[in-house]
């Protein structure tokens, strides 16, 4: 039985901190989990560019703002993400920017998957262990959705693109493109839905 108000409390990051820690690791040739080889140092660096970009440029639309606006409850956000993976990259900066823009009802924090894996396996995507995935738990540490690792629009173009290819860098350059071109507006508006039952 996974206690997720433990995790939540005393193994999880706020933003800053989950930010700090892959940077540091960075500065010591390494990267979160076990894989610290060139290829994932090397993604791990463009995804601190990513970050940077969206949480500069992230705006969460005003339907959007409404929505979380109407929410009277309060949750906590658990996020299990990896510093290596692309997709977290391009999501999380909304989760922050959600988080940061209603302090008073929603709580934010980071767990690393491969430290977490019986978590992760709990919640995991057509069998894989795919991140990152937000985890929305009431006051009393229930899980009350899961959203993640990349909006539905997107997880089908990927399958495609893997039918199509086995080339990883050209399936990475397509999903970062489509990213670029969305700008999160795919992502706040499959959020939007989850808060609007939450409502």
């Amino acid at each position: 039985m996974i206690n997720y108000t433990n995790i939540f409390v005393n193994e999880g990051m706020t933003y800053q901190e989950y930010r700090s820690l892959i940077n540091e690791l960075l500065l010591n040739h390494k990267t979160t989990g076990p894989d610290d080889s060139d290829a994932m140092l090397h993604y791990t660096k463009m995804n601190v560019q990513r970050m940077n970009r969206v949480d500069k440029t992230v705006k969460l639309n005003d339907t959007f703002l409404d929505v979380l606006g109407a929410v009277k409850n309060k949750y906590r956000f658990l996020v299990i993400s990896e510093g290596w993976c692309g997709d977290a990259a391009q999501i999380v900066p909304v989760f922050e920017k959600i988080a940061a823009s209603f302090i008073d009802k929603f709580e934010l924090r980071f767990v690393l998957r491969d430290k977490n894996l019986p978590l992760i396996d709990a919640h995991l995507t057509k069998g894989g262990r795919a991140i990152p995935v937000l985890l929305i738990l009431d006051e009393k540490g229930n899980v009350l959705t899961k959203w993640g690792p990349r909006p539905d629009i997107l997880q089908e173009l990927l399958a495609g693109w893997k039918r199509d290819s086995s080339d990883m860098m050209e399936i990475a350059e397509k999903l970062h493109g489509w990213y670029a071109k969305d700008k999160t507006q795919t992502t706040q508006q499959e959020l939007m839905e989850i808060f609007r039952d939450l409502a």
